[in-house]
């Protein structure tokens, strides 16, 4: 398989020098870099960390004048040059690095022509800007990866909540069973980076997925030879007892059966951790429609669930 190509765009009025090792070593694991630039006005001292590194690692930059107070130059050149380069279709993607919400546009205009957009900025950098890039790394966590004895700041963008991970993936499992398919450790990786663009398991501590879902109680891997499945995880003994509550309520009902949303509510108040997907049902009428002693009746726009002995 052909490697990929990538032009890398740096801003460096709002990234540091320190991050670019972890940037090139980073972005290898995609392609080939064919373009490496970079983006400042090198007449002032605020850069000159950057200018042992332009050097070193072969990184050409480009000189903007910043002639206006409060107005970001740097910005106007990334995406000229961004267009130019997008135009003569000499490469698969981009890799913007900058944590300027700026560049939000220019990202989605980039993969709207097709090509693949890899973002790369510090915590602080906006959610927009993350959410228009195929794939958001936070620098951040490349320095951890090659420092381990340090520590980074959170901010309320830099780990997603893991229920709602979590959730995610139970959801992903349920939609692949409506159609008898099993959902792979790599499936679930690409959703999951698909959904959120910043997700990325060095956020949480991990080097591998893996090691990561390890963490959930309600989620399971299965290895079949070579091949890793997600699965839901069962708690037996949990869910016979929660088959048997609803059936009880349901016979005691008699011929007039339950209402569902009563039933619902019932089983809710005894259970009230329960969720109905964390046992492979997307609806609540599904579940009850599984249980061996009963049936569902539709009463005009009523449902019922009816015990059949």
């Amino acid at each position: 398989m052909e490697e990929q190509c990538y032009a890398l765009l740096i801003d460096a009025d709002n990234v540091s020098a320190k991050y670019i090792k972890p940037i090139l070593t980073e972005l290898s694991k995609y392609g080939i870099i064919t373009y490496k630039r970079i983006y400042g006005d090198w007449t002032s001292t605020q850069h000159s960390s950057w200018k042992d590194e332009l050097l070193t690692n072969s990184i050409t930059p480009i000189q903007q004048f910043s002639y206006t107070q409060g107005k970001n130059s740097t910005d106007s050149a990334m995406i000229i040059d961004a267009m130019d380069i997008l135009y003569t279709n000499d490469v698969d993607g981009f890799c913007i690095v900058s944590s300027d919400s700026d560049f939000t546009r220019l990202v989605s205009r980039l993969r709207e022509s097709g090509k693949m957009v890899i973002g790369m900025g510090e915590n602080k950098t906006p959610e927009p800007f993350r959410k228009a890039c195929d794939k958001f790394t936070i620098l951040e966590n490349l320095m951890s990866e090659q420092n381990p004895g340090t520590t980074k700041n959170e901010t309320s963008h830099d780990k997603r909540s893991k229920e709602k991970i979590e959730d995610a993936i139970i959801k992903m499992i349920i939609e692949n069973q409506d159609i008898n398919k099993p959902t792979g450790l790599g499936e679930v990786g690409s959703r999951l980076v698909s959904l959120y663009p910043d997700f990325d398991v060095r956020s949480y501590g991990y080097n591998m997925l893996s090691k990561f879902l390890e963490e959930f109680t309600r989620i399971q891997m299965v290895k079949h030879g070579n091949i890793v499945s997600v699965t839901l995880r069962e708690d037996q003994d949990l869910k016979e007892n929660i088959d048997s509550y609803v059936v009880q309520i349901v016979k005691k009902a008699g011929k007039a059966g339950v209402e569902l949303s009563t039933l619902g509510n019932k089983m809710y108040e005894k259970y009230k951790d329960f969720k109905i997907r964390d046992y492979g049902y997307s609806q609540f009428n599904q579940y009850v429609k599984s249980l061996k002693h009963v049936r569902v009746e539709q009463e005009g726009t009523i449902l019922k669930a009816v015990y059949k002995g």
